[in-house]
């Protein structure tokens, strides 16, 4: 049915809410900020660390070079050149060959840093190792500072990046709201709701389009049903009435009376259907007036011809500002209703203090497809539930919503349909 945003008591379910969407993706692009931070620090240490080495290899294979060739023309040892240092690491201290050696171990007095040896034996087996020394301290301090640079740049990256991450997040997060906020209304049976277009040209704007299209696609097939329905109302009204007219011709009898039932039948279902098409149109408007509550309700079910025990709770004698024939309208459905489909007996509780009117049965209670959804035309639910065009309800439901009321469906603990009319302050 259309129009059940009037009908309180179906609540949607939703999934609880996390984190926006702005937060998400300002966090996700502060998660990658920092690991881009890390990876080409890294990679730039790890690239910085083996250029120095490398460097330092090459000085060192070139001192002792230099060196070793000063020693033998001179005998004297330049360069920082010493003979069999007591500190040479192990590998360098019996090379069996008169090569040039370099080796990437031991450290400077005083510091952690490693440095690089170059050593050649001076002469054949047995003579002393010509050894140099490179110190890579002062490149590795630089290396240092080239780490901490990197990271206090890192971080006014990630500061800056950050805030602008949140921004466009938000720009973005404020786009989907509003296709969601269409979305929502359209739910709630606003069907004129539309996002509009948006800027961008993106996935966010094709969504807003298919959500437009949606809502438009939902409004014309309802438009049509509605037409159909007046149509139909409208067309049958005439030769019901005929129908009517010609059974009060036919004579005294059972099947006379049977007709006359079966054309009155028609005719209410006709009736039902106006009404509905004129609900459908919102063509109604209430005609207030202060009326006394309780007279008005149980006048309302004594016209049913159904048996409901009506109990005034409070304020009997209030009276009430609505519209007296459609609150008549509206109890007398909810009656009928409830011993169609209910089972007896059928309480109807009062209370003008709150303006509030209660029909309870005893039967199997509303199904739960009429709790999650709300009342369907030609829908009467379980099959249990008895028979009917299911528009009773309908009807109560869009005349509620003409007076600015609430209708609450719900079932009772102990078993039984409970329907409550609240009508506005």
């Amino acid at each position: 049915m259309s129009g059940v945003s009037g009908v309180s008591g179906v609540s949607a379910v939703s999934a609880p809410r996390g984190l926006p969407l702005r937060w998400k993706i300002a966090a996700l692009a502060a998660t990658t900020a920092c690991l881009v931070a890390v990876a080409v620090g890294l990679l730039v240490h790890v690239w910085t660390k083996h250029e120095i080495r490398h460097r330092a290899e090459r000085n060192a294979f070139n001192g002792i070079y230099a060196a070793m060739d000063a020693y033998r023309r001179t005998g004297t040892l330049t360069n920082g050149a010493r003979l069999d240092p007591p500190d040479l690491p192990y590998a360098l201290r019996a090379p069996d060959d008169g090569e040039r050696h370099v080796s990437y171990g031991g450290n400077l007095p005083g510091s952690m840093d490693p440095t690089v040896w170059g050593a050649q034996r001076t002469g054949g087996p047995g003579s002393p190792v010509l050894a140099v020394q490179v110190a890579i301290t002062n490149d590795f301090a630089d290396l240092y500072r080239l780490d901490a640079t990197m990271a206090v740049a890192s971080l006014i990256a990630l500061a800056v990046t950050t805030p602008l991450a949140f921004y466009g997040a938000g720009l973005l997060g404020r786009r989907l709201g509003r296709v969601s906020e269409t979305a929502a209304r359209i739910s709630a049976g606003d069907l004129d709701a539309r996002t509009g277009p948006t800027r961008g040209g993106d996935e966010v704007s094709d969504i807003a389009a298919t959500v437009d299209l949606m809502a438009d696609t939902l409004s014309r097939r309802l438009r049509d049903e509605r037409r159909f329905t007046a149509d139909v109302a409208h067309e049958l009204r005439t030769p019901v009435g005929g129908l009517l007219a010609a059974a009060d011709l036919l004579p005294a009898g059972e099947t006379e009376d049977l007709l006359r039932a079966r054309v009155r039948d028609l005719r209410g279902l006709v009736e039902d259907l106006l009404e509905i098409s004129r609900l459908d149109a919102g063509a109604e408007r209430p005609v207030r007036a202060r009326v006394p509550l309780a007279a008005v309700v149980a006048e309302a079910v004594a016209r049913t011809g159904f048996d409901a025990e009506v109990t005034a709770a409070d304020g009997a004698g209030m009276t009430v500002e609505t519209d007296p024939r459609r609150l008549e309208r509206i109890v007398a459905n909810l009656v009928v209703n409830a011993h169609r489909h209910g089972g007896a007996p059928v309480r109807v509780t009062v209370d003008a203090g709150a303006r509030t009117v209660v029909v309870r049965d005893h039967g199997g209670g509303f199904p739960a497809d009429l709790l999650a959804g709300g009342p369907r035309r030609f829908h009467t639910g379980a099959a249990e539930r008895g028979t009917g065009h299911g528009l009773g309800l309908t009807i109560a439901v869009g005349q509620t919503q003409v007076l600015g009321a609430e209708l609450l469906l719900e079932n009772a603990p102990d078993g039984g349909a409970v329907a409550t009319l609240r009508l506005p302050a």
